[in-house]
């Protein structure tokens, strides 16, 4: 199985990690740290030396009550990073939902366009969407992801009932409408979306129940690094407390180790080097012999 993307093929026999790059003043966990073009690639550089193996860049925060980007805000703290990130020799993603920053990044030679809203965004005042963006291309990657509501309202009212047969609802029609635009499948990996519209109850739930989503056929690309639902899960020993967005390496690790035991093909996150490293315990532990031909050493 492979993720066809504009320059690459990435093989996904094995886990993928997407080390995340915000270009933004404030994104939850690490807004600032990274928001002009210099810090930005400097991060790319460091990500890929911790053995990240696609770069995924944003410059819209799009988490819980985040307040909309303009356009050109978002252009302008965008297209320089992706210049300088496709001279990486490595995938390159980049996170938005607005059909002109696609096509910008696209030009510019970006691979995979990484949209929270699916590709259903649509501006009032331009024709042009998405979807019509990603189909024009002739083989840029895509990651369609479920997001209930939008970020203004999306945890003020969450999902209700069983998300994981709505999720794989949802996934299922976008990518068959996708394709019926002449995507191919090979180009396409599905998000169930985590924290984005459900409660910590539903995550955990789309969590234990992964390989249900499996049956819609694509690979999955599972974003559970530093998310809020981990944090109420892993308590300060001392102090009782929930740990804040910066403390949650070891909860995030986890998850995401587990969802790749689950099938996820990509995690995304903003731990690199620590996701690797565990994704190289898991490796072992798949690949270390059975008791019939074990051999001594």
């Amino acid at each position: 199985m492979y993720w066809q993307t504009t320059h690459f093929q990435i093989d996904l026999r094995r886990p993928r990690v997407m080390g995340i790059v915000n270009v933004t003043p404030d994104s939850f966990s690490d807004g600032g740290c990274h928001d002009t073009s210099v810090q930005a690639l400097r991060h790319c550089e460091q990500l890929l030396r911790d053995g990240a193996d696609v770069l995924d860049i944003g410059g819209e925060s799009t988490r819980p009550g985040a307040a909309p980007l303009n356009l050109q805000d978002e252009l302008a703290r965008v297209v320089p990073v992706v210049r300088g990130a496709v001279k990486l020799g490595v995938p390159v993603s980049v996170d938005t939902y607005k059909p002109q920053v696609m096509q910008a990044v696209l030009d510019l030679g970006a691979d995979i366009i990484n949209d929270v809203w699916a590709l259903r965004w649509q501006d009032g005042g331009n024709a042009l969407t998405g979807a019509q963006v990603v189909a024009r291309h002739p083989n840029c990657g895509v990651c369609l992801m479920h997001m209930h509501l939008q970020p203004q309202t999306m945890q003020v009212q969450p999902m209700q009932g069983d998300v994981v047969p709505q999720v794989l609802s949802f996934l299922k029609h976008t990518a068959h409408d996708l394709k019926g635009l002449g995507v191919e499948k090979s180009r396409v990996v599905l998000d169930p979306g985590i924290g984005f519209g459900k409660t910590v109850a539903q995550n955990f739930s789309l969590l234990a129940r992964q390989a249900e989503l499996l049956v819609a056929g694509y690979p999955l690309l599972i974003g559970w690094s530093r998310k809020s639902s981990l944090a109420g899960m892993t308590l300060h020993a001392s102090q009782g407390e929930a740990l804040s967005a910066q403390q949650r390496l070891v909860p995030s690790v986890a998850a995401a180790l587990l969802a790749a035991e689950r099938g996820a093909a990509v995690l995304r996150v903003h731990d690199v080097k620590e996701t690797v490293q565990a994704l190289q315990v898991l490796a072992a532990i798949t690949s270390a012999p059975t008791p019939h031909n074990n051999t001594a050493g």
